[in-house]
C-alpha cells in the first residue's frame, strides 16, 4: 500500500520532471532559432513598431511558458534584464520635442542634380550622411524640408538591434515606433538595392508608406530591397559603432538602444 506521503512525493518528482522536460525542449527550440537568425536574415523593418521575424516567440515557447506558470504557481515571474553597463554619451541638449503634422507631402524644392549633406546631432556625437538626391529625390526632399521644419530636434532613436544585423531606427517624434509626419511617399531606388554598412535606408509598414523613420546600418544586411535606400555615412560611422557596441537596454537583440540617443538636431544642406 502507497502511503499518502509517498503518492504526494511521486506527484512532486513528475511534476518537476514535466517542468524540467518543457525547459530543456524551450531551450532547443531557442537554440535553433538562433541558429536560423544566424544563417538567415529575412528581416522586416517597420514603422509601425515593426515585427523582426527572427525573434518573434513562437506558440509553442509561449504555452510551454503557460504550462510551466500553471504547474508551478509559486514561481516567481522572471525579472527582465537590465544593461548595467556605464552610458557614455552626454546628456540631450536642452528643448523638447514639437509634435507636427503634415497634410501631405512637400512640392519638391531639392535640386536633383546637386549634393546633399545631413548632418544628425546627437548626444553621442555627430553623424554625417551623403543624401542621394538623383536616385531618391522624393526621400531627399522631404527631410530636407521636415529638417528645416525641425521636426526631427530633441527626437529619440528608439531602436536597436544587434547580432545578425545591426541598425539604429530613428526618426519617430513619439519614439514609439509608430508615429510620422502625418503623410507617406512612395518608395525609390529599389532596383537592386543592397544595405552595406554606412547605408540609411526609409522604414517603412510596406510599399508606398515611407514618412519619417530611418535606419542606419553598422553592418552589412541581407534586407530584401524593400526599403528606400537614399544616403550613406561618410563620417562619424565610430558613433553608430559605439551605440551599437553598447547593446540594449534590456540586453536583447531588438529594442531600445541602451544609451539614450537624442538627435539634438538634424540638418540637410546643399554642398557648394
Amino acid at each position: 500500500m502507497v502511503s499518502k506521503e509517498q503518492r504526494q512525493r511521486h506527484l512532486a518528482r513528475a511534476k518537476h520532471e514535466r517542468q524540467q522536460l518543457r525547459r530543456e525542449q524551450s531551450r532547443a527550440r531557442a537554440k535553433q532559432r538562433n541558429s536560423l537568425i544566424g544563417a538567415v536574415v529575412a528581416v522586416l523593418v517597420v514603422a509601425g513598431g515593426g515585427t523582426w521575424i527572427a525573434t518573434a516567440m513562437s506558440d509553442d515557447d509561449k504555452k510551454s511558458d503557460a504550462t510551466n506558470a500553471a504547474d508551478n504557481p509559486t514561481a516567481m515571474p522572471t525579472e527582465q534584464a537590465t544593461n548595467t553597463a556605464p552610458k557614455t554619451c552626454a546628456a540631450p541638449a536642452p528643448g523638447d520635442v514639437v509634435p507636427q503634422t503634415f497634410p501631405s507631402a512637400p512640392a519638391m524644392t531639392i535640386d536633383t542634380k546637386a549634393a546633399y549633406d545631413m548632418v544628425l546631432k546627437t548626444t553621442c556625437g555627430d553623424i554625417t550622411i551623403a543624401l542621394d538626391a538623383a536616385k531618391a529625390p522624393k526621400t531627399v526632399n522631404s527631410f530636407n524640408f521636415l529638417a528645416e521644419k525641425k521636426y526631427f530636434d530633441h527626437t529619440s532613436c528608439h531602436r536597436l538591434t544587434t547580432g545578425a544585423m545591426a541598425v539604429l531606427q530613428c526618426g519617430d517624434p513619439t519614439a514609439s515606433g509608430s508615429g510620422g509626419p502625418g503623410y507617406q511617399f512612395e518608395d525609390e531606388n529599389l532596383n537592386g538595392a543592397t544595405y552595406p554598412a554606412g547605408t540609411v535606408a526609409m522604414a517603412n509598414s510596406g510599399p508606398g508608406t515611407n514618412g519619417s523613420q530611418f535606419f542606419l546600418v553598422k553592418e552589412a544586411s541581407g534586407l530584401p530591397p524593400n526599403y528606400t535606400p537614399f544616403g550613406r555615412i561618410t563620417g562619424g560611422m565610430e558613433v553608430l559603432d559605439k551605440i551599437v557596441s553598447s547593446g540594449t537596454a534590456d540586453l536583447s537583440s531588438d529594442g531600445a538602444p541602451h544609451e539614450n540617443v537624442v538627435l539634438n538636431s538634424v540638418t540637410v544642406a546643399k554642398k557648394p
